[in-house]
């Protein structure tokens, strides 16, 4: 895996988490690694157990120059689309980051300019550059956390499973108790969607 994309030492590779979820935020997370940062675990979050992306995700944050996380809740996820809000999220984890950004590398196809700075759209990015991989990582943790602390509140849903996305008991659960205010009510929840009473 490679470290950079571009020859800026202050390189942020940024990534979000739970786009095709029915429940919950979308998360994204940016990073700048240092140059001599080396793990050779990491990897796009997806390929990783979710033991191995609990072990990585204090060891992405001692060793970052820098990182920053944010959500993007329900509301505005319907306010806006997601593909909006994964973009959004992505900018807002990118402003919480305290160092200059000289070069941003997104994974995926699709972006919006940040700040004037030049940014490079990679996909599959998670799987070749680290900075993408570790803020892949970084998204899936705090989300994943998120939904844990919200399955208190709503357990019959067990999104401390199935983190909000669209399983066959996610939906079973929609269908017989209905929505609440952590689902986005502009996606399909239900295959019969019409028959759903909102």
């Amino acid at each position: 895996m490679y470290k950079s994309y571009s020859e800026f030492s202050l390189e942020a590779g940024t990534d979000e988490a739970g786009r095709g979820c029915l429940a919950g935020p979308v998360t994204a997370a940016a990073v700048i690694l240092p140059e001599n940062f080396k793990n050779k675990i990491i990897n796009d979050s997806k390929q990783l157990t979710a033991l191995k992306r609990s072990i990585l995700k204090p060891i992405i944050e001692e060793g970052a120059t820098c990182f920053g996380v944010a959500h993007i809740y329900p509301i505005k996820i319907d306010e806006i689309n997601i593909l909006n809000a994964s973009i959004l999220a992505m900018h807002n984890a990118l402003d919480k980051l305290n160092s200059e950004i000289e070069h941003i590398i997104v994974d995926g196809n699709r972006f919006k300019p940040f700040k004037d700075i030049p940014y490079e759209c990679i996909i599959k990015g998670d799987s070749k550059y680290l900075s993408i991989a570790a803020a892949s990582i970084l998204a899936k943790t705090y989300r994943d956390a998120y939904m844990e602390e919200i399955h208190e509140e709503y357990p019959m849903y067990n999104w401390k499973k199935n983190k909000g996305y669209p399983t066959k008991e996610h939906r079973e659960a929609i269908k017989k108790y209905g929505t609440t205010k952590y689902h986005r009510l502009s996606f399909r929840l239900l295959p019969e969607q019409l028959k759903l009473d909102l």
